[in-house]
């Protein structure tokens, strides 16, 4: 990189269960957006005129998320005219590519400050719904059916992904009572200026290895009998894929908003920003569409590489919960210590608000790293159609 780019913001809504009923149900995502980026404003005492961009992921970009969701938050957050904005799709990796399109940005020079992150009202505008040529490939391979054969591949059984789930329930509770969460939280106001949700409420209190085992397999069935038989014969593991994964042990469908403010040194200088941290080193792949969630190993470990750094160098990760044999396959892959990934619980706990995810994921792990005085935490999330992403920080 031709610049240090630094990050001296980190904020995000809480996130909640994204079905009828669930408490950011009645908002907006437009308004979700927006109002991050006013407390982006008022925590850094932002002259929104010296933003370059916005630039947010959205993977269902339709309806109240069409039409450009983050220019139009700029626009209802009254920030400056001259404030630009992009929204972008990489499946479930769209709110970590918005920070690392950011980040290459700023190093080359050509922004100065730019907001990143992502939005995702799936209550509102539920997965799926603006189609893509993919969802309808006879040969498309639905994400829990790649995870179930990553657990056949690797010979996870349901008891070990329920207990990595209800570890996750765990992290995520205690974190919560800590207060861990509560410096990136941004609670989300109504209209008429009441509160309409201060934390996370995805968390299952009272979720308990018994309540987990007791649920059905979600996604048996889910594929047509000549891609099964495929599948099996591609990776010699007849008579049967094993289903394990279920409601409670995949990510939680949410709603929620993340947004990142970063910029170049003299930018922030100028500014009177405090810098938090830099980005270090980002990178992305893809491996076999098939089993599909493995693509964030290749990602992570071109990372490390352009980083010049190893596994060991890396003092806490954030692995995106997308399922549950999704972070314990990366455990075992790249020989990282499962004591030090997801220490304050993931997706399955909190929710996978699908663009806003890597954003979340980035101001967890930042307030982390600075709650521990650790150095250097790495981002690591896998994605439709094979394809994984990776970003590496390290505090200043």
């Amino acid at each position: 990189m031709s610049d240090s780019v630094y990050i001296y913001d980190a904020v995000r809504t809480p996130r909640s269960p994204g079905r009828a009923g669930g408490s950011l149900g009645q908002i907006r995502p437009i308004a979700l957006a927006a109002g991050l980026l006013d407390a982006l404003r008022s925590r850094n005492d932002l002259d929104t005129s010296e933003v370059d961009d916005v630039i947010f992921g959205c993977v269902t970009p339709i309806n109240e998320q069409g039409s450009c969701i983050a220019k139009a938050a700029v626009q209802f957050a009254n920030w400056d005219e001259s404030v630009a904005g992009s929204q972008l799709d990489r499946f479930c990796a769209s709110g970590l590519e918005a920070i690392n399109v950011a980040a290459a940005k700023i190093a080359a020079s050509w922004d100065q400050l730019v907001v990143a992150g992502g939005v995702e009202s799936m209550s509102r505008v539920p997965m799926g719904s603006n189609g893509g040529e993919m969802l309808v490939d006879s040969n498309f391979v639905p994400q829990g059916v790649a995870a179930d054969l990553i657990a056949t591949v690797e010979g996870f059984t349901r008891e070990e992904v329920d207990a990595y789930a209800f570890q996750s329930h765990q992290r995520a509770r205690e974190a919560h009572n800590n207060g861990l969460f509560e410096k990136s939280n941004c609670p989300i106001f109504d209209m008429h200026g009441r509160i309409v949700l201060s934390h996370d409420d995805c968390i299952r209190v009272d979720s308990s290895l018994e309540a987990l085992a007791s649920l059905e397999p979600s996604f048996a069935g889910s594929v047509p009998e000549f891609l099964n038989n495929d599948i099996l014969s591609s990776y010699t593991i007849e008579p049967h894929i094993h289903h394990v994964h279920t409601a409670g042990n995949s990510s939680a469908i949410a709603d929620g908003a993340s947004t990142i403010l970063m910029g170049s040194e003299a930018k922030g200088r100028a500014l009177g920003l405090t810098p938090r941290a830099r980005i270090v080193a980002t990178a992305v792949s893809a491996t076999d569409p098939i089993i599909m969630l493995t693509g964030l190993a290749p990602a992570t470990t071109k990372c490390l590489k352009r980083a010049s750094l190893k596994v060991a160098d890396i003092d806490l990760w954030e692995v995106n919960e997308a399922f549950a044999s999704v972070p314990l396959w990366f455990s075992r892959e790249l020989e990282v210590d499962p004591q030090i990934i997801n220490v304050n619980g993931g997706a399955i706990a909190l929710g996978h608000p699908l663009g806003a995810t890597g954003g979340c994921l980035l101001s967890t792990i930042l307030d982390e790293l600075e709650h521990r005085k650790l150095k250097r935490g790495a981002i690591s999330m896998c994605a439709g159609g094979g394809m994984g992403i990776s970003t590496i920080l390290e505090l200043v």
